[in-house]
């Protein structure tokens, strides 16, 4: 079992930069890739950002590119999303999401297999 807890959002100006972090519980961090969604009210989850268990690999959504980065510290069981120069189109919900390394990184969030309860996005013009 992982359980995964979001920190990190808040209300924040256009242009301003957030930092969200997920901290997972359990020994098998390092064996998972991670990934953040995030959802609009009445929109579908989409894929925000992933990385490899190792770090190396990492594949982040047309949207947010350029702007979001996703890092992480397998010696603190924490993921990391870099938010930069932030639009009111990137307001939602923000979800850490996990499944096992040796399934790769997966833009479908149906092929996660644990999430964290969300963290709250919203920027202001």
């Amino acid at each position: 079992q992982v359980q995964l807890v979001e920190s990190g959002g808040g209300l924040v100006q256009v242009g301003e930069s957030l930092r969200l972090s997920c901290a997972a519980s359990g020994r098998t961090f390092s064996s998972r890739t991670m990934a953040w969604f995030r959802q609009a009210l009445g929109k579908e989850r989409e894929f925000v950002a992933a990385i490899s268990w190792n770090g190396i690999s990492t594949s982040v959504a047309d949207s947010v590119k350029g702007r979001f980065t996703i890092s992480r510290e397998n010696a603190k069981n924490t993921v990391y999303l870099q938010m930069n120069s932030l639009k009111p189109e990137d307001t939602g919900v923000y979800y850490c999401a996990a499944r096992p390394a040796y399934r790769g990184a997966s833009t479908y969030f149906t092929e996660y297999d644990y999430w964290g309860q969300g963290t709250q996005v919203t920027v202001s013009s």
